[in-house]
């Protein structure tokens, strides 16, 4: 306080040096908010005034406005503060502050000017706008946001209004001073952290501004920061899962529950819409209805206990946001049966499906049952029904347990429906019931199996490539993948006999299965991969495997037995005449061919006079289909009627209608034609040039021709002459040896026929090829394939006169053929013989290469048969 009133001192000394300086007028100073009676001058005396004098003179101020806050003393003369001396409200930021005074002073009137200047005391605190300040910031701002802020003002000036600023302490927010010019600072509020709505929603910081005065005044704003709401949090059930009971005589319209979410958002971002979802089972829909504004679940259908005990759902509660977050909770109702004073049983735990191959003990279901009485009437029995294959034990007092009694098999049984029986000890007793779906599963305990073990399948020849053959299916009657059959050929039970391997052509043998045939591997459809030739292949075998798609898989196997239907699709063949052909017909006749035979014509000779009945040749021919279609017939194309010459209708031998004489020419002309028995039938023609010769002529022309044997088969040349003695010898000889060979050929073949007669009718006699049954039916007979069969099933019973046997027209297989291997032959294809005694005499001979062909022409023209294609073999033309 001295240390001021100095200061003033020495400002007015100042101003009273200044006053004299300045030609009378004087100056003071006095600092602010000086209290009342504060002295601020001596006025008389600075103006020169004797004691007393400024009373006698009446020294005075003259009152203008503001000057009312000082007087002057009427008795000392001295100028004193009267009121409250406020520099700011004087000046305001005006510096200096000086107050000009008028002093009067009479006799003689004078007029002196004061100045007071009013000093600045640091009375005025920093002031702010307004107290608080109201800020919003959106909780995704990101941080090194800035927010500009309205500084503070200082009534005073100088030192005492220059101002500094503080933040009060916060992790999210700091303070910037940024100068706008050189006296003022501007703070800025910056954001340093992220903010989060939902952990702070308002921010409170206090700004404290202080001045340089000493001491130091201060003032502070409240900042108030709101921070503005971000869609940045999803909807929360107050519960994960909610779980109700309801009876189930509960009304329509009753209120289950109500599902309560929060959402720490505000706004539009924190109100929810609820909604229900992922019913189960989807009859819940239904039934059951959520308030999309309150959460409330209400029923709206009927429940039934024994219908659906329980129903699962999940709640959605969505709010308004952008973009809206969803949150969720599951609810489960339970249903409980509703049954007055009568035993309550709940599933405590059910366990299913139950495997088909669980142990016999298994416990499938945890039961709880109660009476809400007492007593006897509360006392429970508990019982399952159907007894088998479940049954329940009681675990205690309350508990019981489902477990299984018997082995399942789902096949027999996929499901069962059990129904567990309570009933209390009161009088009526009452029961309740309640029902269980046991599901089976299924395990891999079936393979698949095919209605039949061996398929057989007719295809005709030349179908299309592609073709379906066949459609087999295996039934597997386990479920899922375990039942899902896939089918595949194995080709370790397939495979084909080509016929080249009877031939004992190269490349032949056995040819797989897959080469013929596929079998798609979902429908188990048997496709053609090429078009089947019956001449090529008869019956294919092979085996059809089914797998499941079970673990591990199981299979079944099937035999296909594929046999291929012949079509007429091949003609006659006419084959080229064997060598020595003239001693077949024991000189009665002679075949030749000239080059080129297939289109040109067979030549025979005849002796004149030769009676009816004579052979005069052959005509072979041979047909690559079988049975029925292989199966040749004759006809003789006569250009007369009546000609002199027949043929043979199935023999194929041609032969003199009636005794030949010169009336009838030297040569004929015969037109043959050979046809099968085919639908259409197919056939070729031949033509055969017979020349008709004198008996010695005749005999020559089958010497020459017997002799030439070994290096031509046919002489081109009718007419040739040779001696009539040679001839005449060598045909007495040849028929001294036949009537010997005949007679005795004749007892062994009795003898043969006798034994074989007798004998026991399951022997085979077989060659190569295999054997195809076909019924003649124009002729009621029956008969094997003219190609490659020569078979013959001798079996127990009586035989059937209308048998027939065919034998190949083929020419015999070369020397050292031999099959490769051979088909095993079928166990039933014939079962009868014919009685015939050629043919028996035929089978039962062995091979005769040393016998002249004119005997053995002649032994077999004794028993009304055509000679062999090639005499010394089994295979008989």
């Amino acid at each position: 306080m001295g240390s001021r009133w100095c200061a003033a001192l020495l400002r007015v000394l100042v101003l009273q040096a200044a006053w004299a300086l300045a030609g009378g007028q004087v100056r003071y100073s006095v600092a602010e908010e000086a209290k009342a009676g504060t002295v601020v001058g001596r006025l008389s005396q600075d103006l020169g005034l004797e004691a007393g004098e400024a009373e006698a003179r009446r020294l005075r101020l003259v009152a203008q406005g503001r000057r009312a806050s000082v007087e002057l003393s009427g008795a000392s003369g001295a100028l004193l503060v009267s009121s409250r001396l406020d520099r700011e409200e004087l000046c305001g930021k005006s510096a200096p502050c000086a107050l000009r005074l008028e002093v009067l002073l009479e006799r003689p009137l004078r007029v002196f000017h004061v100045e007071l200047e009013v000093t600045d005391i640091n009375d005025n605190a920093p002031i702010f706008p307004a107290a608080r300040k109201n800020l919003s910031l959106s909780e995704n701002s990101p941080p090194g946001f800035r927010f500009p802020l309205e500084g503070a003002s200082d009534g005073d000036i100088g030192a005492n209004a220059q101002l500094s600023y503080t933040l009060s302490p916060s992790e999210h927010f700091s303070l910037d001073l940024q100068k706008s010019n050189e006296r003022n600072l501007v703070p800025e509020l910056v954001l340093t952290k992220s903010l989060d709505r939902e952990t702070i929603p308002v921010h409170r910081l206090v700004l404290t501004a202080s001045d340089g005065g000493r001491p130091s005044l201060t003032g502070t704003m409240e900042l108030v920061i709101s921070v503005l709401d971000a869609n940045d949090n999803p909807p929360q059930c107050n519960q994960s899962v909610y779980k109700v009971q309801l009876p189930e005589n509960a009304t329509e319209g009753t209120l289950i529950m109500r599902v309560n979410a929060t959402d720490p958002d505000e706004g539009s971002n924190s109100e929810v819409k609820f909604t229900a979802t992922s019913f189960i089972p989807p009859s819940g829909r239904e039934v059951i209805s959520v308030n999309p504004k309150t959460g409330e679940i209400h029923l709206t259908g009927a429940l039934d206990f024994e219908e659906v005990s329980v129903f699962d759902f999940r709640i959605e509660a969505r709010d308004h946001g952008t973009p809206p977050l969803s949150g969720h909770c599951s609810v489960e109702l339970e249903v409980l049966d509703v049954n007055d004073n009568a035993p309550e049983v709940r599933v405590t735990s059910l366990s299913v499906p139950v495997a088909e191959d669980a142990a016999v003990g298994t416990v499938v279901a945890v039961l709880s049952v109660s009476d809400r009485d007492s007593g006897a009437n509360g006392r429970v029995r508990c019982w399952v029904w159907p007894a088998s294959p479940f049954g329940v034990e009681a675990t205690f007092s309350g508990s019981y347990s489902l477990v299984l009694r018997e082995a399942l098999d789902r096949e027999r049984v996929s499901e069962y429906e059990v129904e567990v029986r309570a009933e209390d000890g009161g009088a009526p007793a009452l029961r309740a019931s309640r029902g269980l779906r046991v599901p089976v599963s299924d395990v891999n305990d079936n393979a698949p199996a095919f209605a039949q073990a061996v398929y057989t399948v007719l295809a005709r020849e030349n179908n299309a490539a592609g073709a379906e053959l066949a459609r087999l299916w295996a039934r597997d009657p386990d479920e899922a993948g375990n039942g899902r059959v896939s089918y595949s050929l194995w080709e370790g039970g397939a495979g084909a006999l080509s016929p080249s391997s009877w031939s004992g052509a190269a490349g032949g043998g056995w040819r797989p299965a897959s080469s013929y045939v596929s079998v798609d591997a979902e429908s188990g459809r048997v496709w053609a991969l090429q078009p089947l030739d019956y001449e090529e292949l008869q019956v294919l075998q092979f085996e059809v495997r089914a797998v499941d798609a079970g673990e591990p898989p199981l299979s079944g196997n099937a035999t296909v037995q594929l046999f291929v239907l012949d079509e007429n699709d091949n003609a006659p063949a006419l084959l080229p005449p064997p060598a020595g052909s003239a001693a077949e017909a024991g000189g009665a006749a002679a075949e030749a061919a000239a080059a080129g035979w297939g289109s040109g014509t067979l030549w025979a000779w005849a002796a004149w006079g030769a009676p009816a009945g004579q052979v005069v040749a052959k005509i072979r021919a041979v047909d690559a289909d079988s049975g029925y279609n292989a199966w040749l017939r004759y006809e003789l194309r006569e250009a007369r009627p009546k000609g002199p010459f027949r043929v043979g209708l199935y023999s194929g031998e041609v032969s003199t209608a009636r005794p030949l004489d010169e009336a009838d020419g030297a040569r004929h002309t015969l037109l043959i034609v050979v046809r099968d028995h085919g639908e259409p039938a197919r056939s070729a023609t031949a033509t055969l040039s017979v020349s008709l010769l004198e008996a010695a002529e005749a005999a020559l022309a089958a010497a020459a021709g017997s002799s030439s044997s070994s290096s031509s088969s046919w002489r081109a040349a009718p007419g040739a002459e040779t001696g009539p003695s040679g001839a005449s010898a060598a045909t007495n000889v040849w028929l001294v040896v036949a009537i010997c060979a005949v007679s005795s050929l004749f007892l062994l073949a009795v003898v043969l026929y006798a034994a074989a007669r007798w004998a026991p009718r399951a022997a085979v006699l077989s060659a190569p090829g295999p054997t195809t049954l076909v019924c003649a039916s124009e002729v009621g007979s029956w008969s094997y394939s003219q190609r490659h069969s020569r078979s013959l099933c001798v079996a127990d019973g009586a035989a059937k006169s209308d048998l027939m046997v065919f034998s190949p027209n083929f020419p015999p297989p070369p020397p050292g053929a031999a099959p490769k291997d051979p088909q095993p032959e079928p166990s039933a294809l014939l079962h009868t013989v014919s009685a015939d005694p050629l043919l028996a005499f035929s089978l039962s001979l062995p091979p005769l290469p040393s016998l002249p062909r004119p005997l053995c022409s002649s032994l077999f023209s004794l028993y009304g048969g055509s000679a062999p294609a090639a005499c010394g073999q089994r295979n008989f033309g």
